[in-house]
C-alpha cells in the first residue's frame, strides 16, 4: 500500500501585498502541519521575492531595465489588489496588522523558510522580466514548470493565488 503523501503546493502569481500575505499564513499552516509545502513564483509573484535596491552588474537589455523600475522591489514595496489608493490602502494594512500583532510579510517570509517551505523561482519568468538570481533574496530556488508540477502531482493541495 503506497504511503499517503502530505503535500501542498501553490503558483504564486500575484504580487500584490494581500495575497502574498495570504500564500504565506497558507505555506506556514500546511507546514506547521507536517506538509511538503513547495511555493512556485512566477511572473509578477517574483516581486514578492526581491531584494530593494539592487543594482546588477549585468548590462540589461532596454525592456527588462523598464521592468525593473516599473516593477516593486520586495515585500515591503508591494501595493494590495483591492483600495490601495496609490499606497495608502497598503500602509495602512500594515498599520491594523501591527496593532493587532499579526506578523509581516517579511516575517511570514523568514518564518516559511525556517518551516521548510521549497520558494521556487520560475527561470522561465526570471528571463521574460529580465531578473537575475543576483536580484532575489537568498535561500530560495530556481526552476521551471516542469519543477513546480512533479511537485504538484504529489500533493493533495495545488492552488494558485
Amino acid at each position: 500500500m503506497a504511503e499517503e503523501q502530505n503535500n501542498t503546493t501553490m503558483v504564486v502569481f500575484s504580487g500584490d501585498l494581500d495575497k502574498a500575505i495570504a500564500s504565506f499564513i497558507i505555506a506556514n499552516g500546511a507546514a506547521a502541519m507536517g506538509d511538503k509545502v513547495t511555493m512556485f513564483f512566477t511572473f509578477w509573484g517574483l516581486n514578492i521575492l526581491r531584494k530593494e535596491n539592487v543594482q546588477t552588474p549585468k548590462k540589461k537589455a532596454f525592456m527588462e531595465k523598464m521592468f525593473g523600475k516599473m516593477m516593486p522591489q520586495g515585500p515591503d514595496k508591494l501595493g494590495l489588489s483591492k483600495m490601495n489608493m496609490g499606497g495608502m490602502g497598503a500602509k495602512m494594512m500594515k498599520k491594523v496588522m501591527k496593532e493587532k500583532n499579526i506578523s509581516t510579510l517579511p516575517e511570514l517570509m523568514e518564518m516559511a523558510k525556517g518551516l521548510g517551505v521549497n520558494i521556487v523561482a520560475c527561470t522561465m519568468s526570471m528571463d521574460v522580466l529580465g531578473i537575475d538570481k543576483d536580484e532575489l533574496i537568498d535561500g530560495i530556488d530556481y526552476g521551471g514548470v516542469a519543477t513546480y508540477l512533479g511537485e504538484a502531482y504529489d500533493a493533495k493541495v495545488n492552488l494558485f493565488i
